[in-house]
């Protein structure tokens, strides 16, 4: 609940946008489902065969978190190539600029 309500403050605030917070609303939800309903949860793990019901609750939010890094990495990846692009085209405009 804790982090529905942080995500949701911060895109009042402009500080977060709403399709990079689609992630984090849609992780609150599964928390808090899976908190309200606990019975399924214990069912799920039985049947997957985890000791406890919160060994399963850790590896939906380890998952949860690998998606994040991931999603995050291909920004960071397309974020370095765009300063690299820049980065050139402004040692390209320095140079025309120098030869003028």
């Amino acid at each position: 609940l804790i982090s529905l309500i942080l995500t949701i403050k911060k895109i009042n605030q402009s500080k977060l946008k709403i399709s990079e917070s689609i992630i984090w609303v849609f992780g609150s939800l599964v928390l808090i489902f899976m908190s309200i309903f606990s019975g399924f949860v214990v069912i799920i793990s039985n049947k997957l065969g985890f000791m406890a019901p919160a060994n399963f609750v850790f590896l939906i939010v380890i998952v949860f978190l690998i998606v994040q890094v991931f999603v995050d990495n291909i920004k960071i990846s397309n974020l370095n190539e765009k300063i690299k692009e820049l980065d050139h085209y402004i040692a390209l405009q320095n140079l025309e600029h120098k030869e003028k």
